[in-house]
């Protein structure tokens, strides 16, 4: 049998970093983690061949060599994955699809023409695939009515990759999430109860990229690295070896809880390990919206406070932040800033509230009839939101749009930037140096040239780079691959504008719906009225 494994086509997203991975002649930030974790479970006597269309499209040779394709996407990826499938079987080819968007919704897909669809997590759900193909069958559901042991699953094929197009490579330890957020797909997707691997395989798979060549950054991927504290902290006490041994050839960036802060050993051992950043799902500072969604660890300790301890030992955070909660009050977007401001969180993913299908919000506004037709709960930055909300959405989507340029006002970029490096604990080891590759060094002439001299931003940036040197100077190098960030922002903050505003133009010119006022407060208003 012979795969062709294609990876749709992301739009431009905070995460796409078009601008800054150009700097580095880059394509992609990151690779398809699930596929080639995919050609890993099916059989090693197919054959294979990927294709990520972020970085090119198939060509037409390996679409005529190809007996069956498989696509893997998440919803953001849902308009060429319609098109890809369409294409696929206007060419005559088997398809067979999966991750967590047809997972969600796989009646879209369906209807698109996909012949097999293996949903849920691919550790239970291929090998029935598998099975069916064996006995000849030309279609097929395949759900999981459990959760795998992670355990057994087997090394990524990593080297199915064009290495060259991606800046950070990445591996996953564990899958699911302890906590119970109403917005969140995780949950529902992966569970409650954090399944990891074991040290071993995840040093394996480490083993297997260095084998390979790779000496850059790993993003672990894991929803919330931390969810399972006990076996993370078994696993970096060995990778931290591990780094030793191999004179530490890759940094590590990953997604935890805020109870972090809470947890020193933690953050030591992380630290050791090469982590240099650590993003965080604080989504407001708004306590009532916090408690309302459920996200009760971010109302045990102090925001702020929390973040001054996570930078203090030696991991940038980056931050996502949501507008449009229930019951939430005017001024949102500004508190957001403000937030962050104080926090000095250089990088913050920010975005409009979304139901995402068969999260406990989506069932919720499902049962209050509040979600607006057609509209998926994309999760974009560019994207309304696809339910009433209870206060107005132009006044929403204008707070958020002034919200979102502000957090990306080159100045003011640079100044939180700043501000996080003055703070940050520096590595607990000391690499061994190695001369850096042109690329990079053109990259920073560029920001250098960018930054310091031809924008407004002159002053600030050279006061920034010495006054860094002087108190802080391990961190030199995050600190100026974290101040280019902004040349994708920069860009990025207009995209938001003007897509935001397009939508909004057109959700208007259809008659704006009244916002949505709870049950309750209708009964308090009638009450009210009566007296």
């Amino acid at each position: 049998m012979r795969v062709l494994l294609v990876y749709p086509i992301f739009p431009s997203t905070f995460w796409s970093y078009e601008k800054i991975l150009a700097l580095v002649d880059r394509k992609v930030l990151l690779p398809p983690l699930g596929l080639v974790t995919v050609a890993a479970i099916l059989p090693q006597e197919w054959e294979f061949k990927l294709v990520d269309r972020n970085i090119r499209p198939a060509t037409e040779e390996e679409w005529a060599w190809a007996d069956m394709v498989i696509f893997s996407a998440m919803i953001v990826q849902k308009q060429d994955l319609l098109e890809q499938i369409r294409e696929a079987k206007r060419r005559g080819k088997l398809v067979a699809l999966g991750g967590p968007y047809p997972t969600s919704t796989p009646h879209e897909v369906e209807a698109a023409g996909a012949d097999y669809l293996i949903l849920d997590e691919g550790e239970i759900t291929l090998p029935m695939f598998v099975e069916a193909v064996q006995r000849g069958e030309k279609s097929g559901v395949f759900r999981a009515t459990e959760k795998p042991d992670v355990t057994s699953t087997p090394i990524p094929r990593f080297d199915l990759l064009e290495f060259n197009a991606y800046d950070m490579m990445s591996v996953q330890f564990s899958r699911g999430c302890p906590f119970q957020c109403e917005f969140c797909d995780i949950i529902v997707l992966y569970g409650r109860k954090p399944r990891t691997k074991t040290p071993a395989q995840l040093l394996a798979e480490l083993d297997y990229l260095y084998d390979l060549g790779w000496r850059r950054g790993v993003f672990m991927v894991d929803d919330n690295f931390i969810g399972n504290k006990r076996n993370v902290k078994l696993l970096l006490k060995e990778l931290k070896v591990w780094m030793e041994e191999h004179q530490y050839p890759f940094n590590f960036d990953t997604e935890a809880s805020i109870d972090l802060a809470q947890d020193a050993e933690m953050m030591e051992l992380m630290v050791d390990c090469g982590f240099k950043a650590v993003f965080l799902g604080i989504e407001t500072p708004d306590e009532d919206s916090l408690q309302l969604t459920k996200k009760f660890q971010n109302t045990r300790s102090s925001l702020t406070e929390s973040v001054e301890t996570i930078i203090k030992a030696g991991l940038r955070p980056m931050a996502g932040f949501i507008i449009g909660f229930d019951g939430e009050k005017a001024g949102a977007g500004d508190r957001i800033v403000r937030f962050a401001e104080l926090a000095a969180i250089p990088s913050t993913t920010f975005a409009m509230l979304q139901a995402l299908p068969n999260t406990a919000l989506w069932h919720r506004l499902t049962k209050e009839g509040r979600l607006r037709e057609n509209q998926d709960g994309n999760i974009n930055q560019t994207t309304l939101m696809n339910f009433i909300p209870t206060r107005p959405l132009e006044e929403l989507a204008r707070e958020y749009i002034e919200a979102f340029c502000a957090l990306y006002d080159p100045t003011a970029y640079l100044d939180r930037t700043y501000r996080c490096f003055m703070m940050l604990g520096p590595a607990r080891y000391t690499a061994p140096a190695k001369m850096p590759e042109w690329v990079v060094i053109r990259a920073l002439l560029i920001v250098i040239w960018r930054q310091g001299f031809k924008r407004q931003t002159r002053w600030k940036f050279w006061h920034h780079l010495f006054s860094i040197l002087k108190h802080n100077p391990k961190v030199i190098e995050q600190y100026i691959s974290t101040c280019a960030h902004i040349e994708h922002f920069m860009e990025y903050r207009q995209i938001v504008r003007d897509q935001i505003e397009s939508q909004l133009a057109a959700y208007l010119a259809q008659g704006a719906e009244k916002p949505y006022v709870p049950v309750k407060e209708k009964v308090a208003e009638k009450a009210e009225a009566v007296v």
